[in-house]
């Protein structure tokens, strides 16, 4: 049988992601300082937008105008960018004070141990291997790649090392473990090594006074000493327990990372777009607007917009209907931002109301659908304007999504970011002479109503950072 086929009409509704929309959802997602930066750029983009009120401390609108301090550092430079007239006295304070005011950073890892390896008295060929050997490092101040296959292809002066012009395979490993072991005495001492285990043992060995059985108890029982079988150790190495103890004690002394003090990354620094605060008994929420100009459409464009009868030129018509078209929806946009962040932290604050009134530990589970529900939008909404901001309370400043959590397993009333922060506070708590055992944390959990697995307690001990009881 034959099947027929015909035109059928059908009617649908499509949501079109048009530009206009686009820049709402993206305005819905910024945190201040990129939102403050958008306005900036709208501004300078439409002409029918401009500042009603400037709230904030440093103007948006530039008119061109030098402040003081821009005008002090342009002085200081090479090319102030004009002619001013100054004594010989008045150009040596200006090239002090630029001096002094050139911008900074940390020093690296690497360029600290460079620094050393520049002051060694050794030869160009072994400079330039110690220089790959420290390139070859990565943050905490371990080997990236082996450093033996590395340099024995290495081309130093003119020819590879594994050329058979030069010594052999063993003098070739000679010079490179020599090199190798000058950089491990370098400050910090430990770094150039394999893994943690080779930087303490590389400690031990350069200690003034190393207590004996330390560099064997690292390397062959160092699992053992993190979880603790002193006596599997005492029996193994015919030692008694309070002499591994004495070891144990005697290693906290060495840091297994060496390189991590010399971290090059930059602070990053935040502006909170909410505050809390409890004023009279009672917690009051501050939208911070302060650094948002308030916006409006500019006259000149209005007043044409409204008496464009007047104006036979299309194009004009055209320029100036779709200048303040763009310029209603930024401002509709940058408005709903506001109010559905205000009503997202409402909500987030009835939730937590014991977090803003007594402190982490009585974070509750929370999800997004709970308060995407209660204020009556979808899910990815909330998510898209708690993204990247913060808030400020009583008790620090914090991610909006720091207040979504997951309830602990077993034990529905007690959040994930709770019980980590009871834990906190259980080893915070703890004597000098009394290190709580990751099983001794979960016994005292469980007086407190929380029950969870040891592993889960180690979990959260290493994502507080906090070091098992036998590096503590």
């Amino acid at each position: 049988m034959a099947q027929s086929q015909k035109l059928v009409l059908k009617q649908q509704q499509q949501l079109r992601m048009t530009p206009q929309l686009y820049q709402a959802i993206k305005i819905m997602s910024l945190p201040l300082l990129e939102l403050r930066d958008t306005i900036q750029q709208e501004l300078e983009k439409n002409p029918a937008l401009e500042v009603v009120e400037e709230n904030s401390l440093v103007s948006l609108d530039d008119t061109g105008r030098r402040t003081s301090e821009e005008q002090e550092y342009f002085e200081n430079t090479s090319d102030p960018g004009y002619i001013k007239v100054q004594g010989a006295n008045s150009r040596e304070d200006a090239h002090r004070k630029f001096i002094e005011g050139v911008l900074t950073r940390p020093e690296s890892l690497h360029e600290h141990l460079l620094w050393q390896l520049r002051l060694q008295p050794i030869s160009p060929e072994e400079f330039r291997i110690g220089e790959y050997l420290i390139r070859n490092l990565d943050e905490h101040g371990f080997h990236i790649e082996e450093p033996e296959t590395l340099l024995l292809n290495l081309d130093i002066e003119g020819y590879p090392l594994k050329s058979p012009e030069r010594q052999n395979s063993q003098e070739k490993l000679t010079v490179v473990n020599r090199v190798k072991q000058m950089i491990q005495g370098f400050d910090p001492v430990g770094t150039c090594t394999r893994d943690y285990r080779e930087a303490i043992t590389v400690q031990i060995a350069l200690h003034p006074d190393p207590l004996p059985m330390a560099k064997e108890i690292v390397e062959n029982h160092l699992e053992q000493l993190e979880r603790e079988k002193y006596k599997e150790i005492a029996r193994s190495m015919r030692l008694s327990v309070k002499q591994v103890m004495e070891v144990k004690e005697f290693l906290r002394e060495f840091d297994p990372f060496p390189g991590r003090n010399f971290s090059t990354e930059q602070p990053r620094y935040v502006i909170p777009d909410v505050m809390v605060k409890v004023h009279e008994g009672e917690l009051v929420i501050v939208l911070n607007d302060e650094d948002i100009p308030v916006l409006g459409i500019n006259s000149f464009y209005a007043s044409i917009q409204d008496h464009e009868e007047q104006y036979k030129q299309k194009e004009l018509k055209r320029f100036v209907k779709n200048g303040v078209h763009e310029a209603r929806w930024f401002i509709n946009s940058i408005r709903r931002r506001s109010q559905t962040l205000l009503k997202v932290c409402k909500a987030i604050v009835e939730f937590q109301r014991d977090f803003f009134r007594k402190g982490s530990k009585y974070l509750v589970p929370l999800s997004l659908k709970d308060i995407a529900a209660e204020i009556g939008v979808h899910e990815a909404t909330v998510s898209r304007v708690t993204n990247g901001k913060y808030i400020q309370t009583e008790w620090g400043i914090f991610e909006l999504k720091y207040f979504f959590t997951n309830p602990v397993s077993g034990s529905g009333r007690f959040s994930k970011e709770g019980v980590k922060q009871m834990i906190r506070e259980i080893i915070e708590e703890e004597g000098s002479n009394k290190r709580l055992t990751d099983q001794k944390i979960g016994e005292v959990l469980e007086t407190k109503g929380v029950r969870i697995a040891r592993r889960t307690i180690a979990k959260y001990r290493k994502e507080l950072d906090i070091m098992s009881s036998h590096h503590r």
